[in-house]
């Protein structure tokens, strides 16, 4: 389980194709820290265990689903990931509830500088705009972030300059894909009406 609130930008070092699977090698400062074989880290959103790590890096193995589904599959060497370590009980929780695993893949349609923010407009894959709700949560990349505008399959929020210094939304344009996490919760709650109705 995650908040959304990424801690780094790591570096991708290397992904390569192993005899198993994809081997993502990243380079990191804060994910490293008290980190185990095992934990879960979310990477661009996408819950990955550490299969391997030292002082300044970490690795893991991509099933070739998850590399299909997501962004993943465009990450080359030198490219900015958002990393966050799992939550921890005891410690602070800001954003929402995010599991990590992607919903689909979204477009970015409008991406540029409105005064102080950036505003952002992403298409969503079809027919899941029905998990977007006006000022309900949505994970960018992993980023938590609030929905400002929904329009069918589309949706809009506002980027504060904070978030852009310290995620990987810094090197995104249109046209960029972006994996999306919809709220667990509405999910759940479709999931529980449709079961009602049956």
């Amino acid at each position: 389980m995650f908040t959304g609130i990424v801690e780094e930008t790591g570096k991708v070092v290397a992904f390569t194709r192993g005899a198993d699977s994809w081997k993502l090698q990243i380079a990191a400062e804060v994910a490293v820290r008290d980190v185990a074989l095992g934990d879960s880290v979310a990477v661009n959103g996408c819950c990955l265990t550490v299969t391997r790590f030292d002082a300044r890096h970490l690795w893991f193995d991509v099933l070739e689903e998850t590399r299909r589904l997501t962004n993943l599959s465009t990450l080359e060497e030198g490219a900015a990931v958002n990393l966050e370590r799992a939550l921890r009980f005891g410690g602070k929780i800001g954003g929402h509830f995010v599991t990590g695993h992607i919903d689909g893949l979204g477009v970015i349609e409008v991406f540029e500088p409105r005064g102080a923010d950036h505003y952002l407009k992403v298409q969503a894959p079809a027919g899941q705009g029905r998990y977007l709700i006006h000022k309900g949560s949505i994970t960018i990349d992993g980023i938590s972030l609030t929905v400002a505008e929904t329009a069918g399959d589309s949706f809009a929020v506002w980027i504060i300059p904070t978030t852009l210094q310290v995620t990987n939304l810094r090197e995104k344009r249109a046209g960029s894909a972006v994996n999306l996490e919809f709220d667990l919760l509405g999910k759940y709650v479709e999931k529980l009406v449709v079961a009602h109705r049956g």
